[in-house]
């Protein structure tokens, strides 16, 4: 597919620097399409999603600012989609959001209803002289796509280790809209014993883990070869791609694919 795209997930910051960011960004621009910015990504506060999208842009780059229903409420959200457009922010993945550390959900709003508002927000008077949003939302490889998320502009399919697994979903789910492939690099045994623990429903497969934990370079290995299988499947639109510490060494080695 010529018009394969790579979506590179961040890390946001947990303090007020934006040093880390930028470093990020201009280490994987070279082989990214675009980036992915999480927001309050497993419970911990980051600064705002939609503030570091607006970096990116203004760093030359393409964002897509996640943003969770899990804390907000209706007018914080309207809040959040001015600040987007004051900021030229239009491209959004609206998500549920992880289990908070502590306290509880704000539960208000679901990602149906951030779907509908952001949909309608453009035609308000306040957004007036402002394109409209382009929304997308997450999907289970595990699990059909619900009809209502069609009224998306994308979809994410979670992080998958299985090739089957992702092109078994895809012909099970023959939406016309582009679909991106989850891929994350697997940085030490450790780390796959947290995923197996918080994420029931991701299969790890115990030969990689083995690979890893004798050669951390292994999972960079892996998931730059599952890119390939995703890209030559032609089945995907993209991948996004969640490089988490090892994103040097995945845009080292992207790099020298595409040379």
């Amino acid at each position: 597919m010529t018009d394969f795209r790579l979506i590179c997930e961040i890390e946001p910051p947990t303090r007020p620097d934006l040093r880390h960011v930028r470093h990020q960004i201009g280490v994987l621009t070279p082989v990214a399409e675009s980036f992915l910015i999480p927001d309050n990504h497993i419970g911990r506060a980051t600064v705002s999603s939609i503030a570091v999208a607006h970096e990116v842009e203004a760093m030359g780059g393409r964002s897509v600012a996640c943003v969770n229903s899990r804390d907000r409420n209706l007018l914080g959200f309207r809040r959040d989609l001015l600040t987007a457009a004051a900021y030229g922010v239009d491209q959004f993945l609206f998500v549920h959001g992880d289990k908070p550390t502590a306290g509880d959900r704000t539960s208000e709003l679901t990602v149906r209803a951030m779907i509908d508002e952001a949909r309608a927000a453009t035609d308000r008077p306040e957004f007036a002289g402002t394109g409209p949003f382009r929304v997308g939302v997450t999907a289970s490889p595990h699990r059909p796509l619900p009809r209502w998320k069609s009224a998306a502009d994308f979809v994410f399919v979670q992080v998958s280790y299985s090739m089957e697994a992702l092109l078994r979903w895809r012909e099970a789910n023959p939406v016309a809209l582009p679909v991106h492939a989850g891929v994350m690099v697997l940085a030490s045994a450790r780390m796959a014993e947290r995923l197996r623990a918080t994420i029931p429903d991701i299969e790890i497969p115990d030969a990689l883990v083995e690979r890893v934990r004798a050669d951390p370079e292994a999972g960079v290995d892996a998931a730059c070869a599952q890119i390939e299988a995703v890209r030559r499947s032609g089945a995907f639109a993209g991948v996004h791609l969640i490089p988490v510490s090892r994103y040097r060494q995945v845009a080292a080695r992207l790099e020298r694919s595409i040379a």
